[in-house]
């Protein structure tokens, strides 16, 4: 039997609205993959540091609270340190459509806007973990 995906859904910073992330956990489960939620209000070390206890292969982060720009910078720097850079980065949340090409050029090959779908969201991970 093949190995099942493992994705890390992690909330950084101070944001405290985390529906959407255990929505998102749940698609995940539903669609066969190990899922592991961070929980709220993680520091990005934090977040790092739970990627690689964890040995997964998808690192998603969801920001509502405008900070992704400055959020990603710094995951982007720590996850390259930590030796990440083989795991598949992707973000979700309130992402204005200016956004989502510098997100991509930072590392996050999957930038998904608030009103992306589910199975988009499934259905990259799949093609792409």
């Amino acid at each position: 039997m093949a190995q099942k995906i493992k994705v890390l859904i992690a909330k950084p910073g101070l944001d405290g609205h985390d529906v959407g992330a255990k929505v998102v956990v749940r698609a995940m489960m539903e669609a066969g993959f190990e899922a592991v939620y961070s929980g709220l209000r993680r520091t990005p070390e934090d977040i790092v540091k739970l990627a690689q206890e964890e040995n997964v292969d998808v690192i998603g982060l969801s920001i509502l609270s405008g900070s992704h720009m400055p959020l990603c910078g710094k995951m982007r720097e720590l996850l390259i340190k930590a030796g990440l850079e083989d795991k598949l980065w992707v973000v979700g949340g309130n992402i204005p459509e200016p956004d989502r090409l510098p997100l991509g050029n930072l590392g996050f090959r999957g930038v998904f806007p608030t009103e992306a779908r589910l199975h988009e969201i499934v259905d990259f991970i799949r093609e792409n973990a």
